[in-house]
């Protein structure tokens, strides 16, 4: 019996899946991990009816159960996070299970002279056996064994099946659909996490706070918070980010693009979260609430400042008098009058309620 090798597969609601060579040799015959996963081959059924001890053991989280508890201590790594087998080369590179790390090091290792004629000749052998499945598999999808192209957008693909998949993300076609509520995915994995949005399923949990996680892209960079580990750079001016989405936010500073436009007046953003905010002007929608008085704000900001009222907090204090005042900008009034710079019509402001007493 082979490793089984538990991937939780990416939302595809963002981007595809792609078949490689890394893919298609890694997902038939592997290795066995350690000594003790080659002594776990199952019995035959005549000793299983009479081994009555043998009973197989449950993942707690999410009930997947394994005839041996060696299988399922590794199975749990896919829900802490937990990636024993670093890479020494890289020191940063780590995995959950050894026959990843040994699939990796062949980047490091695949340009480099080996001397061992055995070793040598086992690569090659598994070289020319994964050369073989590929062939084969070209030829049964693929007639002329050549790649297949995109004319949408260009983009190619060893096989007709992988270009028929892509090519949703440009006729939009959704067919698979959530039997709850009818939203329909691209990618059937796109479907199978929205799922856990009604059976409250959160198969991934921190091991350092406990905070559980439906997807495991959320579970990742929720573990940065604590790790404190930013792997996105801008390469522009250097700065780190958590998450991909702060850096590709970031980038429009440099490149000046800006990806959001209000559909009533057109007016561009940088960030979603920009351009929802402003389109609050168009709807008058208030989601911000003062629990004291209920009055509503367009935005947090504005809530802020009325809560001063409430707590009488005035954290603006004239250096010349000690006068204390709840905005800024009543302050800067205040100020002239140890400057003697005169008041202009424009200028005046209504002062607050709280500031005339």
């Amino acid at each position: 019996e082979g490793i089984i090798i538990f991937m939780v597969a990416p939302t595809y609601e963002e981007s595809e899946p792609e078949l490689d060579s890394e893919h298609l040799l890694s997902s038939s015959s592997p290795e066995p991990e350690s000594r003790d996963q080659q002594d776990n081959f199952p019995v035959s059924e005549s000793q299983r009816k009479t081994d009555t001890s043998k009973k197989f053991v449950k993942c707690e989280i999410c009930g997947k159960t394994f005839e041996y508890r060696s299988k399922l201590t590794r199975h749990m790594r896919v829900h802490t996070g937990e990636k024993p087998h670093s890479c020494k080369s890289t020191q940063v590179k780590s995995f959950i299970q050894r026959i990843q790390l040994q699939r990796h090091m062949r980047i490091h290792t695949k340009n480099q002279h080996v001397d061992s004629g055995s070793t040598r000749n086992a690569e090659l052998k598994k070289r020319r056996r994964h050369k073989n499945r590929t062939d084969k598999s070209r030829s049964e999808t693929d007639t002329s064994k050549k790649s297949v192209s995109c004319d949408t957008c260009g983009k190619t693909f060893q096989c007709k099946s992988n270009l028929t998949r892509h090519m949703r993300v440009h006729t939009s076609e959704k067919p698979h659909s959530c039997s709850t509520c009818g939203k329909r995915f691209i990618w059937k994995s796109g479907l199978e996490t929205h799922v856990r949005i009604h059976t409250g399923e959160k198969p991934y949990f921190c091991i350092t706070c406990g905070k559980r996680f439906n997807k495991k892209s959320g579970f990742e960079s929720h573990v940065r918070i604590h790790t404190g580990e930013k792997p996105y750079f801008c390469s522009t001016c250097g700065k780190r980010f958590g998450k991909k989405s702060g850096l590709e936010t970031h980038l429009r500073i440099h490149t000046g693009e800006k990806a959001y436009s209000c559909n009533v007046c057109r007016k561009e953003f940088r960030d979603l979260s920009t351009m929802k905010s402003h389109r609050r002007i168009h709807t008058g929608e208030k989601p911000y609430i003062c629990s004291s008085c209920g009055e509503r704000f367009s935005w947090k900001s504005g809530l802020n400042f009325h809560l001063r009222i409430h707590l009488s907090e005035k954290p603006h204090s004239c250096s010349t008098c000690g006068k204390r005042f709840s905005l800024m900008i009543n302050l800067k009034t205040h100020m002239r009058i140890h400057t003697g710079e005169k008041l202009h019509s424009e200028d005046t402001v209504t002062k607050t309620h709280e500031d005339s007493h």
